[in-house]
C-alpha cells in the first residue's frame, strides 16, 4: 500500500545510499540498501516530485524538480527546482517555479555548477515556460537552451555516459483539458547537442525515425556500449527503434502493440542494462527483458500487470546498478521494488507510505476503522487504532473494491457492509466478512441516454435513511435500497456542451480511460437538517440546489460573482448547523489558475463570500470540513497542505505538527471520538485524535493559567501482553508502523498560557465518584501551549521492592464510570473529568468488574505488608552493612566478639527476608526460579489471577488469596517480632560502640 514512485537515484560509489521521489508523497531516503526509508523533504513548500539527481562526485548534494511528468488527468504540479548541499538536511529552492512539472534532471560529471534541467511544464496551460534548462553557476542563474512551442516540453532527456557535452533530448507536444487529452504534435521531436546545449539538431526521417508528427519519446543509452541507444517513439505507427552509432542512425526493431503502443503518454521509458547491451528493459504496466537488443520481449512479463503476483505494476522510473547489473530498482504507482538477483526475487519496502487516496471514509465501530479509495489501488479498510502492541500495520488493511479507488462509505448501523467505488461510476457493495462485492451501479434510464460519470464520481450517504444513497452522473440517482435500484430526481444539471463530449479529439494514440468524462457531477451534498435540501456541484462549474427533495432545481451558479467560468466544483459541504448554509471549494487549475477557491452561503445560495484566497493559503483548494460541534472550527485542504481556521473561515493557519505540505483531497470526522481523518493524494491517512481540544480554542474558552481541557471517553482495553497477529517482530524499521493511539491508559489535555520555567511541573489529582483520590500523577515536560499527560486508568497500589516495570506496566485498573480530574500549576487549578467505558469486545455483566477490583485491593493490602517487611529488612540490612564499612576503615577496631555480632545480624536478616521471599542462590547465576512456596509467591499467584479475568472470582481464586494473607500474616508476625526483640538489642548495643549510628 504504497503510491506512484516517479524519478530513483543512488550513489554509485555507496549503492546502501538510495533516493526515491514520489508523485505526491516527497523525497524518501534509505541509508541502508533500502530497508529502512524517512521522508527528507517534508518541510519544504511541495511534496510533487518528478524527478531527482545526486551529484555523484559529492553526494551530499541532491537537485529535485518538482511537478510530476507524467500528464494523467490526476497529475500534481510543482514549484521549481530544489537544492540540498547536505544529504536532504536542509534544501533551497534555486528557481523555474513557473515550469511546474520537472521531468528530467542531469549534472555535468566534470562541472557540478552545470546542471540540465527538463521541464514538461503545465500540461493543462499552454505557456512558454517548458523545454530545456541549464546553468553553468550551480543554479544561480538558468537560460533555456531548447524550446519548440507552448506546448512542447521535455519528456526524456539523457547525457552521453562519456561525454557530458553530448545531450540527448525529446521533446513532447502534448494538451490537456478537462475533456480531453492529445498526445503528439509539431513540437515533438529527438534532438541531438554536441556542444553543450549550444547548438541542437532535431533527427527525422531521414535519419530512420518515423515521418510526420511525433508523441512521446523515451530512450536509454546501453552503459557498456555507448553508441547503442533504443528509443520508444510514438507516431503514427508506435515501435520501439534503435541506433548502433551514437543517434545518428536509426532502425526500427520491434512494432508490436504490446510492447511498444502502452499508453505512451503514461508509460514511455526504456532501461539497459549495465553490462549486456542487448539486455532491455520495458518500463510499463509490465516490466518486460528483451535479451536480443530489442527485437522481441519476453512473452511472460518479469513483473506481470497482475496484482496478486510479484509487486504492483504500472512502472515509472528505474535505476540500474552501473557496477552490479543484478541489482537494480523500479518504481510505479504501488511503490518500490528492489532486486539483486535480476529481477527473480523482489524487495518491497512497505515503509514509504505514499499512497494517494482520493477519499476517505470511517464507520462507528469501537475502535473505528478508516476506508480509502486509492489511486490505482482499489478501496481499502484499517483500523483507526489498535489494542494491539506494535503499531498499525499493513497487515491489518483489507481490500475491499478494486479499480482506482474513490468514494467508500460503511454502513454505520452494521460496518461488515458498505459502499465502494471506481472509475467511470463503477459502484459496488461489499462484504468485508466474505470479501464477496457486487455491481450495483446506476442504469440509464433508456437506450438512448449516456450516463457521464466523472472519474471521481459522487456519492452521497442519506442522513435521514441509513438504506438510501445518493449517485451522481449528469443526473442525480437515489437509491432507498441500498443499490438494488435507483431512480433519476433530477435533470440533467450539466452544461451538456456537445464540444465537451466529443469521442476524439486528435492526437496520435487515443487514451479514452475515462479520464476525461466530463459534464459531470463532482459533489453531492444532502443537508442533514433538511430533508429535502440537496446540494450538487459538478466538473463545468455548476452549482444546482433543489429544497423539495428533487422535485426542482435551481441553478444558483451565476450568484458567485467570484467563482471562474466553468470552473471544477469539487466539494460542497452542507452545513450542519444552519440549513440554509453550505461551504463551496472550487479549484480551476486546468485551465491555468492555481488560485484557492473557497466560498460560503448563509441564504441558500443567493448570495456568496470568498473566504479564501492565495493571500490567505497555499495552493488550489481541494476539499472542506466544518466541525460538527464548535461552528468556528473548520478545515480546509489544499495543494500544499491543511489549513485550519479558528474563527470560521476568517482566518487560515497551516496545520503543521509533522503533517507536511502534501495534496489534502479529503477530510472526514469520526463523530464518537472527536477525530479528523484526513485523506492524502500522496502521504496515505492521517489521524487529528484530539478535537475536542481543537474545539475549546476556536470557542475562545481557554483561561488564563492553566485550562483543563475537556477528554473523550477511555475505555478500559483488556488483556495483558496483547501482540500483532502474523510476524510480531517488525525488523526494526522494515515493517510499517503507522502511529498508534495510546490504550490501557489515556491522554489528559491541558492549555498553559504562559512559558514554564525548567522547575515547572503539572500535578493531576484524581478522584472517583465518591471523591477519593485513587491517584496522583506530575510532568515535568511542560511548553507554552497544548500539553499531555498520561493516566494509565489505574489506583494507586503498592509494589514489591525491585518489580520490573515498563510502559505496559499498571497499577489497579480502575472501575467504568466518571472521574475527577484536578490539575495543579503553580497558583492555577482546573478540572476535567474522563468517563471509563468496559472493553466493548466483552459483554460482560458489571459485577466481573467490581469482583474483580475488589479481589485486587485485597491483594494489594497484602502486598503493601509484604512489602512494608521486606522492604524494613533490606534497609535494616543496609545498614548492617554500613556499619561493617565502618568496621574496615576504622583505625581503632572493635573486638571480635562486636564483629561478630554485626555479621550474625546480617545473617539473621538474610535468613528472615528468605521466609518471606526466597532469595536467588548466592552464586553466579544464568536463569533462575524458585518453585518453593512463600509468601511473596503466592501474592503474585494472586496477582496474576487479579490481572485478568473475565469471569467472576472463584471461590478457588479466594482461597488462593487467603493462603497468601494467612503466609504474609505469619511472616509478619516473626518480622514484627524480631524487629522488637532482636534488632532493638541489636540497636542498643551498636549505640553504646564506638561505631557511628544514623537514625532513619
Amino acid at each position: 500500500m504504497s503510491g506512484r514512485i516517479t524519478t530513483i537515484d543512488v550513489v554509485t560509489a555507496n549503492p546502501k545510499i538510495m533516493f526515491v521521489g514520489a508523485a505526491s508523497g516527497g523525497v524518501w531516503k534509505s541509508e541502508n540498501g533500502g530497508s529502512a526509508w524517512k521522508p527528507i523533504f517534508d518541510e519544504q513548500p511541495t511534496q510533487n516530485i518528478g524527478s531527482l539527481a545526486i551529484q555523484q562526485s559529492n553526494p551530499d548534494v541532491i537537485w529535485v524538480g518538482t511537478g510530476e511528468g507524467n500528464p494523467r488527468n490526476s497529475m500534481n504540479l510543482g514549484m521549481g527546482i530544489f537544492k540540498s548541499a547536505d544529504g536532504g538536511k536542509t534544501w533551497k529552492h534555486m528557481g523555474l517555479e513557473a515550469t511546474k512539472t520537472i521531468h528530467r534532471i542531469s549534472i555535468d560529471p566534470t562541472d557540478p555548477n552545470i546542471i540540465y534541467v527538463g521541464a514538461m511544464g503545465d500540461p493543462f496551460t499552454a505557456n512558454e515556460h517548458r523545454g530545456l534548462y541549464k546553468t553553468i553557476d550551480g543554479g544561480l542563474h538558468w537560460q533555456k537552451i531548447l524550446y519548440a512551442n507552448n506546448t512542447s516540453g521535455i519528456g526524456d532527456m539523457v547525457m552521453h555516459p562519456s561525454n557530458p557535452k553530448k545531450i540527448y533530448a525529446a521533446l513532447y507536444d502534448h494538451k490537456r483539458t478537462p475533456y480531453y487529452f492529445t498526445s503528439g504534435g509539431e513540437g515533438s521531436g529527438l534532438y541531438i547537442s554536441e556542444d553543450a546545449g549550444e547548438n541542437w539538431k532535431k533527427l527525422g526521417e531521414k535519419e530512420g525515425l518515423p515521418s510526420g508528427d511525433l508523441g512521446r519519446i523515451g530512450f536509454a543509452i546501453a552503459p557498456s556500449e555507448t553508441n547503442r541507444i533504443y528509443a520508444k517513439i510514438e507516431a503514427k505507427k508506435n515501435a520501439i527503434y534503435r541506433s548502433d552509432d551514437g543517434g545518428a542512425n536509426w532502425r526500427m526493431i520491434n512494432d508490436n502493440p504490446k510492447f511498444a503502443n502502452n499508453r505512451p503518454f503514461y508509460f514511455q521509458d526504456l532501461a539497459v542494462d549495465s553490462e549486456d547491451a542487448d539486455r532491455v528493459y520495458n518500463i510499463y504496466q509490465p516490466l518486460s527483458v528483451s535479451y536480443d537488443g530489442g527485437t522481441t520481449f519476453d512473452t511472460i512479463p518479469m513483473i506481470p500487470a497482475d496484482e496478486t503476483k510479484g509487486i504492483h505494476a504500472d512502472f515509472h522510473a528505474f535505476w540500474v546498478n552501473p557496477i552490479d547489473a543484478k541489482h537494480f530498482i523500479i518504481g510505479g504507482d504501488g511503490g518500490l521494488g528492489i532486486t539483486y538477483d535480476h529481477g527473480k526475487s523482489w524487495y518491497f519496502p512497505e515503509t514509504i507510505p505514499v499512497a494517494q487516496f482520493y477519499h476517505v471514509g470511517v464507520d462507528n465501530d469501537t475502535p473505528y476503522n478508516l476506508y480509502g479509495g486509492m489511486q490505482d489501488n482499489g478501496n481499502w479498510s484499517g483500523p483507526a487504532y489498535t489494542w494491539k502492541r506494535g503499531g498499525i500495520r499493513t497487515l491489518y488493511w483489507q481490500y475491499l473494491v478494486g479499480g482506482d479507488g474513490f468514494d467508500i462509505s460503511p454502513d454505520l448501523d452494521d460496518s461488515r457492509f458498505g459502499y465502494g467505488s471506481s472509475q467511470n461510476g463503477d459502484l459496488y457493495r461489499y462484504d468485508k466478512l466474505t470479501g464477496y462485492y457486487v455491481s450495483i451501479k446506476p442504469p440509464a434510464p433508456d437506450l438512448k441516454t449516456s450516463l457521464r460519470f466523472n472519474w471521481n464520481t459522487a456519492f452521497a450517504r442519506n442522513p435521514f435513511n441509513a438504506n438510501s444513497a445518493y449517485y451522481g452522473s449528469q443526473f442525480v440517482h437515489v437509491t432507498n435500497n441500498k443499490g438494488a435500484s435507483w431512480k433519476i430526481i433530477s435533470p440533467d444539471l450539466t452544461t451538456n456542451n456537445p464540444e465537451h463530449q466529443k469521442p476524439d479529439y486528435g492526437g496520435l494514440t487515443l487514451d479514452i480511460s475515462g479520464a476525461e468524462r466530463y459534464n459531470s457531477i463532482l459533489t453531492i451534498s444532502p443537508s442533514s437538517l433538511d430533508a429535502d435540501i440537496i446540494w450538487v456541484g459538478t466538473d463545468d462549474g455548476q452549482v444546482q440546489l433543489t429544497t423539495d427533495g428533487g422535485k426542482s432545481w435551481k441553478n444558483v451558479t451565476d450568484k458567485d460573482k467570484d467563482m471562474p467560468h466553468e470552473s471544477w466544483v469539487v466539494q460542497i459541504e452542507a452545513s450542519k448547523f444552519d440549513a440554509k448554509s453550505a461551504w463551496m471549494v472550487v479549484n480551476n487549475y486546468r485551465k491555468g489558475d492555481y488560485e484557492p477557491y473557497v466560498f460560503v452561503t448563509n441564504d441558500l445560495g443567493k448570495t456568496w463570500k470568498r473566504v479564501a484566497d492565495k493571500s490567505k493559503v497555499n495552493g488550489y483548494a481541494l476539499s472542506i470540513i466544518q466541525d460538527s460541534i464548535e461552528s468556528n472550527l473548520v478545515f480546509l485542504g489544499t495543494e500544499n497542505g491543511l489549513w485550519i481556521s479558528i474563527d470560521e473561515g476568517a482566518t487560515w493557519s497551516q496545520f503543521k505538527n509533522g503533517f507536511p505540505s502534501v495534496s489534502t483531497m479529503d477530510l472526514k470526522i469520526q463523530e464518537t471520538e472527536s477525530a479528523l481523518v484526513v485523506g492524502t493524494f500522496g502521504r496515505a491517512i492521517w489521524v487529528l485524535d484530539d478535537l475536542l481540544t481543537l474545539r475549546e480554542l476556536a470557542g475562545n474558552r481557554l483561561k488564563s493559567g492553566l485550562t483543563a481541557l475537556p477528554m473523550n471517553d477511555a475505555v478500559q482495553v483488556k488483556g495483558l501482553f496483547i501482540n500483532p497477529p502474523g510476524n510480531i517482530w517488525t525488523g526494526f524499521h522494515t515493517t510499517f508502523e503507522g502511529e498508534n493511539k495510546v490504550f490501557q491508559k489515556t491522554q489528559i489535555p491541558f492549555f498553559i498560557a504562559n512559558e514554564p520555567t525548567a522547575e515547572s511541573t503539572v500535578t493531576a489529582m484524581i478522584y472517583d465518584n465518591q471523591n477519593r483520590l485513587i491517584n496522583t500523577i506530575e510532568t515535568k515536560e511542560l511548553t507554552k501551549g497544548l500539553n499531555y499527560m498520561l493516566w494509565k486508568l489505574d489506583e494507586s497500589s503498592s509494589s514489591f521492592p525491585g518489580s520490573w516495570t515498563d510502559d505496559f506496566s499498571r497499577a489497579i485498573p480502575v472501575l467504568p464510570g466518571e472521574y475527577r480530574v484536578v490539575l495543579k500549576h503553580g497558583s492555577f487549578t482546573d478540572t476535567t473529568k474522563v468517563n471509563v467505558i468496559p472493553d466493548p469486545r466483552f459483554q460482560l455483566a458489571s459485577k466481573v468488574d467490581e469482583e474483580l477490583y475488589r479481589y485486587r485491593k485485597a491483594v494489594d493490602k497484602q502486598v503493601e505488608l509484604l512489602s512494608m517487611h521486606l522492604s524494613d529488612i533490606d534497609a535494616k540490612n543496609k545498614k548492617v552493612a554500613s556499619l561493617l564499612k565502618q568496621v574496615q576503615e576504622a583505625e581503632n577496631k572493635p573486638d571480635q566478639n562486636f564483629i561478630s555480632k554485626l555479621e550474625a545480624m546480617k545473617q539473621s536478616l538474610t535468613a528472615l527476608r528468605a521466609k518471606g521471599q526466597t532469595p536467588k542462590p548466592e552464586r553466579q547465576v544464568g536463569a533462575w526460579q524458585s518453585f518453593e512456596t512463600s509468601p511473596y509467591s503466592k501474592i503474585k499467584e494472586a496477582l496474576s489471577i487479579g490481572a485478568a479475568q473475565t469471569n467472576i472470582i472463584s471461590n478457588q481464586h479466594n482461597e488462593i488469596l487467603e493462603q497468601g494473607k494467612s503466609l504474609v500474616d505469619d511472616f509478619s508476625k516473626k518480622a514484627t517480632s524480631f524487629m522488637f526483640n532482636e534488632w532493638v538489642s541489636f540497636e542498643v548495643a551498636v549505640k553504646n560502640s564506638n561505631l557511628k549510628w544514623e537514625e532513619e
